[in-house]
């Protein structure tokens, strides 16, 4: 479907969830598009970058998960700490991110590292971006364009309007548990959440009371996500009467739980809260139970 040019000045429909490789490549060279690459690997923070200067979509900057959409990791933080705020809006402003520009993020395949940017975003008041559904392996798929070495873009201001209710500290995950009115929502995969393997943290398991449900339950076999319609049955069969603002979202470190809140709002159910410290922050403290199985 084309954009309906007429419904804001700019020329775009306005995409606050997902976006098809289909409009991107029709919307491909707008001045104010901007296209992120966010491309990551845990286990290699170099990787993400090497891949970006190997090949990325036309015209797309890149961000660091760990300098750009991430604070530095101080001794009672987890893996990945929320951005300051300003310093985070001034980054995204080198990368030629404005009060009215339309950002498109993407990763590799399945959305986990580029939710993470969707949610930040959000988090500071812009709401005009969204998550390229299927990734760089959906553009290829398409025949879309792409080009090596580092992509540049005029400096643009980007104001923040700081979304402060959208997340949770430990502490106040820890008071919320007290309550039957709050559900801790896992995206981590089961094996982790039970604690029989964890190759990333150094604590196995799960905090008490949490409910498991795999970011990749939101996925097709093609990294695409799921139809709305699905997403929001599976999603209701998961939290039964529980209403999206009593969840609080984690996961390892606050990246892949972006990934959930990303697939609620898809299936038209927002409000849920991140708990951005998440299970590599709630392990820092000893006295913090675990529970595992």
């Amino acid at each position: 479907m084309r954009f309906a040019r007429h419904r804001v000045k700019l020329g775009f429909m306005e995409f606050q969830t997902l976006i098809g490789a289909d409009s991107l490549q029709r919307e491909l060279g707008n001045p104010d598009l901007a296209v992120i690459d966010c491309r990551s690997d845990l286990k290699h923070p170099a990787a993400g970058r090497e891949a970006y200067l190997r090949a990325h979509i036309l015209g797309a900057r890149y961000a660091d998960l760990n300098h750009d959409l991430s604070s530095p990791i101080q001794a009672h933080t987890g893996r990945h700490p929320l951005p300051v705020p300003e310093v985070f809006a001034r980054r995204m402003g080198a990368l030629g991110i404005g009060n009215d520009s339309q950002v498109v993020a993407y990763d590799e395949a399945n959305g986990s590292f580029a939710a993470r940017l969707w949610w930040l975003l959000r988090w500071i008041g812009h709401k005009r971006v969204a998550v390229l559904d299927g990734g760089l392996k959906a553009w290829l798929a398409l025949g879309g364009e792409v080009q090596s070495g580092e992509t540049l873009a005029p400096t643009r201001h980007l104001t923040v309007r700081l979304q402060a209710q959208a997340v949770v500290s430990s502490d106040e995950v820890e008071r919320a548990l007290l309550s039957p009115d709050t559900t801790l929502l896992d995206a981590r995969a089961a094996e982790r959440f039970a604690g029989i393997v964890e190759p990333i943290d150094s604590v196995a398991g799960h905090i008490p009371g949490a409910v498991n449900h795999p970011f990749t339950s939101s996925l097709g076999a093609d990294g695409r996500f799921l139809p709305a319609e699905e997403l929001k049955r599976r999603w209701q069969a998961r939290l039964g009467s529980v209403q999206p603002r009593q969840l609080l979202a984690m996961c390892g470190s606050g990246v892949t739980a972006c990934h959930n809140l990303l697939s609620l709002e898809v299936a038209g159910l927002g409000g849920a809260k991140l708990y951005a410290g998440s299970w590599s922050e709630w392990i820092r403290d000893p006295r913090r139970p675990v529970a595992r199985g």
